[in-house]
C-alpha cells in the first residue's frame, strides 16, 4: 500500500499544519530571547501596581495591532460591498477570512491577556519585564502571520498558531506558579493535573472517534 498522502486529504493538511508550526517555532523561539536579552530593564516597575499598569497597556497595544486592524477590514469591505446587508450572505471569500481571523483573535485575545497580566504581576523587577514585551511582541506578530497566511490558503495559518502556543504556556506557567507560592507543589499539582486530563480525554476521544470511522470505512 502506497505511504503517499492524498492532496486536500486530512492527512496532507495536517502535515502541512504541523510543519508551519515546526518552521516557526524555532524563529519564534529565538525572537524571543533576543528582545528579553537586548532590551534594557523596563524603568519603574518595583512595585506590582506599576507592573500590572505596564502589563495591561500591553494588553491594549496588543489589542489595537492586532484585533483592530480585523474589525476595521470587516467593517471597510461590508461598507462598498453588497455585503452591507448581513443578512444578504454576500460576503466575499476575503470578508469570511477576515471574519474567522477576528473570532480566532478575539478567542486567543482571552489566553493572551490573563497569561501577560498574571506574568507581570509575578514579576521580579524591570529586567523581569522584558519578558512581557517580548510575549506582547511575538503574540502580535504570530496573530499577523497567522491572517496573511489563512488569506493565502487556510493551510498556511498554522504558522501564526505559535501565538496561541505561547499564551498557553505562559498561562499555565503562571498558575502553575501561583499554585506552587500559595500550596507548594502539591498547589501547582492541583491547579495545572484538571487541565491536563481534559486535554488528554479530548485527544483520546476524538482518535477514539476517528479509529471507529475508519473501522466503519
Amino acid at each position: 500500500m502506497s505511504n503517499r498522502l492524498v492532496p486536500g486529504s486530512i492527512e496532507a493538511q495536517q502535515r502541512t499544519l504541523a510543519m508551519g508550526v515546526v518552521l516557526a517555532l524555532p524563529v519564534a523561539i529565538g525572537l524571543w530571547f533576543v528582545i528579553d536579552r537586548s532590551m534594557p530593564p523596563v524603568p519603574g516597575m518595583a512595585t506590582q501596581a506599576a507592573r500590572f499598569y505596564f502589563a495591561l497597556h500591553c494588553v491594549g497595544i496588543a489589542t489595537l495591532l492586532a484585533l483592530l486592524p480585523g474589525i476595521e477590514a470587516v467593517a471597510h469591505e461590508r461598507l462598498v460591498t453588497p455585503a452591507i446587508d448581513p443578512l444578504a450572505g454576500a460576503e466575499s471569500r476575503r470578508m469570511r477570512v477576515n471574519q474567522r481571523y477576528v473570532q480566532n483573535t478575539i478567542e486567543q485575545l482571552w489566553l493572551f491577556a490573563p497569561g501577560v497580566l498574571m506574568l507581570a504581576v509575578q514579576a521580579r523587577d524591570g529586567g523581569s519585564m522584558r519578558a512581557v514585551v517580548a510575549c506582547t511582541t511575538l503574540w502580535v506578530l504570530a496573530r499577523w502571520v497567522f491572517w496573511i497566511g489563512y488569506l493565502l490558503g487556510p493551510r498556511f495559518r498554522s504558522a501564526g498558531l505559535i501565538g496561541m502556543v505561547q499564551s498557553m504556556m505562559v498561562l499555565l506557567y503562571c498558575v502553575g506558579r501561583f499554585g506552587y507560592l500559595w500550596l507548594g507543589w502539591w498547589g501547582a499539582v492541583a491547579l495545572i493535573a484538571p487541565f491536563a486530563l481534559a486535554e488528554l480525554f479530548i485527544v483520546g476521544l476524538l482518535r477514539w472517534e476517528s479509529w471507529r470511522a475508519q473501522d466503519a470505512a
